[in-house]
């Protein structure tokens, strides 16, 4: 999120401004997903809610930058929140390494990025993984991405959209 007026901040200083990062990006999410799913379309979002308490969140408190009261109260507003929430249609994973985290991260080039360490996102990676496996709350299709270049490549776009259109189809007959 480009206007995010806490991100930079929050590379800078990741335990002063973990909190109120990710109650901005709950905040976010919660009234993206709520939109999406009351409107008539479908929609495929970046980032889904559920990322920032089980990814991010947890990975802040675990790693000493969220402090333990801050964590729980973030949990528990994430709990009331995600129980006015549809679950996604279908839910998609792009696995990718870090390596190929770490030069998504510098093509970008955004300067507060630059700084990210390869342990952090190793610990995302893990915290992601976890996850994965826990998921339960509809259709999940993994999609092994280091290999794919679907923003510049069209048959790798394609072969993505395919995949898509596939496990929509086979969780529809369900």
């Amino acid at each position: 999120m480009e206007d995010n007026p806490y991100l930079s901040d929050f590379y800078a200083d990741m335990k002063r401004w973990s909190f109120n990062l990710q109650v901005y990006f709950l905040s976010n999410r919660f009234r993206s997903h709520k939109t999406i799913t009351e409107g008539p379309s479908s929609v495929i979002l970046d980032r889904a809610i559920y990322e920032d308490a089980e990814i991010f969140a947890r990975n802040l408190y675990e790693i000493g930058n969220m402090e333990k009261r801050d964590y729980d109260n973030y949990v528990a507003l994430y709990g009331v929140m995600t129980e006015y929430l549809r679950a996604p249609d279908l839910l998609i994973y792009l696995r990718a390494t870090v390596d190929t985290l770490m030069h998504q991260i510098s093509l970008r080039g955004r300067d507060f990025e630059q700084g990210i360490r390869r342990e952090y996102l190793e610990q995302l990676n893990r915290h992601y993984e976890a996850w994965i496996t826990r998921y339960a709350l509809g259709p999940l299709l993994v999609v092994e991405s280091d290999e794919l270049d679907f923003v510049n490549n069209k048959e790798d776009f394609a072969a993505v959209v395919r995949l898509i259109e596939g496990k929509l189809k086979r969780s529809q007959r369900r």
